[in-house]
């Protein structure tokens, strides 16, 4: 009888969001590598639970194929590439700290406002029991205000894609950038 009374949808969305928040946080203030490979997939894992409840199936399948399987085995194999003592802890100066501060911040603010700006979002809505599935799909707006994309009878991956793509690049540049600085530090001993 109490377990029936739970709005269980709303329990897990405030469990995934602050699991991502929280391992993104742990991503942000540790200075090891590996567990800054480890937070980053725990995040990556939680926002793919959060796809899943908006009801955007294939984007959060897309979250666990290429963003946490991919970027768990090219985090692995830079760090196996890397693992010399100066690499396996990094050390940020205060000025980057303010670089990225600004920088995240401005990505938030462009976020928020992307947001608000749905017109979906700020129309009133039953409460989530009543709703049908087809209704929960209010993803799709935010995805299409982001990339500029408008299409009445379907839904547009364009910017979620390109998302990964630059992403799975950094990930692959950083890599080689630490291994060649690697065998750069081995070559000169």
């Amino acid at each position: 009888m109490l377990l029936a009374a739970v709005d269980w949808h709303s329990y897990f969305f405030m469990l995934f969001a602050m699991l991502a928040c929280a391992f993104a946080m742990g991503v942000l203030l540790t200075s090891n590598i590996v567990r800054m490979a480890f937070y980053l997939v725990l995040s990556l894992g939680a926002t793919a639970g959060l796809y899943f409840l908006a009801g955007a199936e294939f984007v959060g399948a897309m979250q666990l194929m290429i963003y946490v399987g991919g970027t768990l085995v090219l985090l692995i194999f830079g760090v196996m590439l890397t693992a010399q003592s100066r690499f396996v802890s990094m050390k940020i100066r205060p000025d980057e700290w303010i670089l990225v501060a600004s920088l995240g911040g401005a990505l938030l603010l462009l976020l928020l406002y992307v947001a608000f700006s749905v017109p979906e979002w700020r129309m009133e809505h039953p409460h989530p029991a009543e709703i049908s599935v087809a209704e929960t799909k209010l993803a799709a707006p935010i995805g299409l205000a982001l990339s500029g994309v408008r299409l009445d009878d379907g839904i547009g991956y364009l910017f979620p894609f390109l998302i990964v793509s630059v992403h799975l690049l950094v990930v692959l540049i950083g890599a080689g950038y630490l291994a060649r600085t690697k065998r750069r530090a081995t070559s000169e001993n």
